[in-house]
């Protein structure tokens, strides 16, 4: 699929990827564009736009109050939708949406895709959609060349890692801990088991996300996967430093 051969190829170039993440309207879009402009001038190979929802269970503090903060200010799913086709047609990269089933549902599966898809969009995490429930969904989505990418985490057996490689396109996101999203992260032998569990159960590129902080955060996973995931640390940073602070951030961790 498209998403997986684009990063495949980037990746022939570089030690590893950086994917990073932002909440759509927060806080505006014409900040997100800004953001979008300093992460691909640095560098970035990936951009995870994260439709707001109220209730984003897989995420921490910083990102919750993102999305609420987002929602309060009037952002609606369409301008999301707007703003993707907009950034896509912009930048040489992919784009991804994030965001939770309810969004989705509520906006009608099939609509939802041929926008996304209309967008220029190549991929879509949903954390709160197993294949179990998703699965005709993640089959029209792939049919629409959007990859369905899925989240294997720690506490995941090799059979459930199998079954999830069975549904899943573009990359795998590999969580680096339990729990959500924003809290720091410790690499040690236990969490090279599971990333090496997590390459055995897969011929697709391997993310890392939830806690990757800093330089260091990132070249411990160089060998070990494909590409690391920056979220709570940019937007945690654009609040204490404001957005000129991004693309010296991201030049930093590589």
């Amino acid at each position: 699929m498209q998403l997986e051969e684009t990063l495949k190829k980037r990746r022939k170039e570089k030690d590893i990827l950086l994917m990073t993440h932002l909440v759509l309207g927060y806080p505006s879009f014409e900040v997100n564009r800004r953001i979008i402009r300093q992460m691909v001038d640095n560098g970035v190979d990936c951009i995870e736009m994260q439709i707001p929802f109220s209730e984003p269970m897989a995420d921490g503090p910083v990102i919750l109050k993102a999305n609420q903060d987002s929602l309060a200010a009037g952002t609606t799913v369409a301008a999301c939708l707007e703003f993707g086709r907009e950034m896509a047609a912009s930048y040489d990269i992919p784009f991804l949406f994030m965001t939770y089933y309810n969004i989705v549902f509520k906006y009608g599966e099939e609509r939802f895709l041929e926008a996304a898809k209309a967008a220029g969009i190549t991929g879509l995490i949903i954390p709160d959609l197993p294949p179990e429930m998703g699965g005709e969904f993640m089959t029209m989505a792939r049919d629409r060349e959007i990859a369905p990418i899925l989240i294997i985490a720690p506490t995941s057996t090799d059979e459930r890692m199998a079954e999830l490689n069975g549904w899943a396109d573009g990359f795998i996101y590999c969580a680096a801990r339990r729990g959500v999203t924003g809290k720091k992260s410790e690499f040690g032998s236990e969490f090279y088991e599971y990333l090496a569990r997590c390459r055995r159960a897969t011929s697709l590129p391997l993310a890392v996300g939830f806690g990757i902080q800093n330089r260091d955060d990132v070249a411990a996973l160089i060998g070990r996967a494909d590409m690391a995931v920056i979220g709570s640390r940019t937007i945690r940073l654009v609040d204490e430093e404001g957005p000129e602070a991004v693309g010296p951030f991201i030049a930093s961790l590589r």
